[in-house]
C-alpha cells in the first residue's frame, strides 16, 4: 500500500519576495519618520508660545520688543524672578490658591464620586430623567449664571471671602465630575458588588474598600481638571475676592499691568513660576490621567 501523502516543504523565498518585503520596511520607516517629524514640529508650535514666555523671562524690559527677536537672551537675567516674586507678596497668592485647590479637591472628588455611584449602581425611578437634567445644566454657559449667583451670595452676606468659591462644590462640583465618575463605576462589574454584599459589606463599604481602590484613574483625572480650574481661575475670585490678603494667584499676575505701562520681564518671570506646578501635576499623573479618560469612555 503505497503512502500517497506528499510532504509539505517551506516555501523558498525568491528574489522577489524578498525585495517586496525590504520595500515594504523601508516604506514603513519612512512613514513612521515623517509622523514623527509631523508630531515634532506640531509640539514645537504647541510650545513656542510656552518657550516664547521662558524666554522673555530671562531678558530685560527693552529687549524683549526688539526686532528682528533675540531668541537667546543677552545678558541672563535671572533677578527677575526674585524680583518678580518680591514685588507683589506672591508667597501669599500662592498659600491662598493652594487652601482653595486643597477644599476643591475634597469637595468634588467626594460629591462627585458619590453621585457618580449613585447613578451607575443603583436603580431608582427616574434615574435617567434625573441623570438627563444634570447633564442639560452643561448647555448653560457659566455668564448666564453670574449675576443671580452673585445676587445669592451678596444676599448671604459671603462677599469678599471663599465661600461662594467653594461651597458649590460641596454639591457635585460640576455636572462634567459626576459624568466622568459615573462612566467609570458603570465598566465595575456587577458581581464584584453583588460579592461583597454576600459577604456582608454595607453599600457604603464596597464604595469605600472596593470601588474606590480601583478608581485611581478617574480620581487622578478629576484632581487634575479641578487642580488645573482652580489654579487657573481668575473670574471667580475677581468678582468676589475685594481684599488683596486674599487673592490668588491669577489675580497676582495682573497686578503687573498698569495705567501707564506694563512690567512684561516680570509678568512672564511670575507667569512662569505659576505655571510650573501646573506642568509637574499634570506630567507626574499623566498615565492615570490618560487611563481615567479612556476607561470613562468605553461605554456610553
Amino acid at each position: 500500500m503505497s503512502n500517497n501523502t506528499s510532504v509539505k516543504t517551506p516555501r523558498e523565498k525568491t528574489p522577489e519576495h524578498i525585495t517586496s518585503r525590504r520595500s515594504l520596511r523601508r516604506q514603513a520607516g519612512v512613514s513612521r519618520l515623517l509622523l514623527y517629524v509631523v508630531l515634532a514640529v506640531g509640539a514645537f508650535v504647541l510650545s513656542g508660545p510656552f518657550l516664547w514666555m521662558v524666554d522673555s523671562s530671562l531678558k530685560d524690559q527693552a529687549h524683549i520688543w526688539l526686532y528682528p527677536p533675540q531668541w537667546i537672551p543677552d545678558p541672563v537675567q535671572f533677578q527677575n524672578y526674585t524680583e518678580a516674586m518680591q514685588t507683589h507678596p506672591f508667597f501669599r497668592y500662592f498659600q491662598n490658591t493652594l487652601i482653595l485647590v486643597v477644599v476643591s479637591e475634597v469637595a468634588v472628588l467626594g460629591t462627585a464620586s458619590i453621585s457618580g455611584y449613585g447613578f451607575a449602581k443603583f436603580r431608582f425611578p427616574g434615574r435617567e430623567l434625573l441623570f438627563g437634567i444634570v447633564l442639560a445644566t452643561l448647555m448653560l454657559p457659566g455668564i448666564v449664571l453670574l449675576i443671580p449667583q452673585f445676587i445669592i451670595f451678596r444676599y448671604l452676606g459671603w462677599i469678599d471671602t471663599y465661600l461662594p468659591l467653594l461651597v458649590p462644590l460641596f454639591f457635585g462640583g460640576n455636572a462634567f465630575y459626576v459624568f466622568l465618575f459615573r462612566q467609570f463605576f458603570r465598566g465595575i462589574p456587577d458581581e464584584i458588588c453583588e460579592a461583597a454584599k454576600i459577604d456582608g459589606c454595607s453599600e457604603p463599604g464596597i464604595f469605600v474598600r472596593i470601588v474606590l481602590p480601583l478608581s485611581k484613574p478617574v480620581l487622578t483625572t478629576a484632581a487634575i481638571f479641578v487642580f488645573i480650574g482652580t489654579w487657573n481661575d481668575f473670574l471667580g475670585p475677581l468678582i468676589y475676592i475685594n481684599t488683596a490678603a486674599r487673592k490668588t494667584v491669577a489675580l497676582g499676575l495682573a497686578h503687573f499691568k498698569g495705567y501707564y505701562g506694563t512690567q512684561w520681564h516680570l509678568l512672564m518671570a511670575a507667569s512662569v513660576v505659576v505655571t510650573i506646578p501646573v506642568l509637574t501635576v499634570f506630567f507626574a499623573a499623566q498615565r492615570y490621567f490618560v487611563e481615567g479618560m479612556a476607561f470613562s469612555g468605553l461605554k456610553g
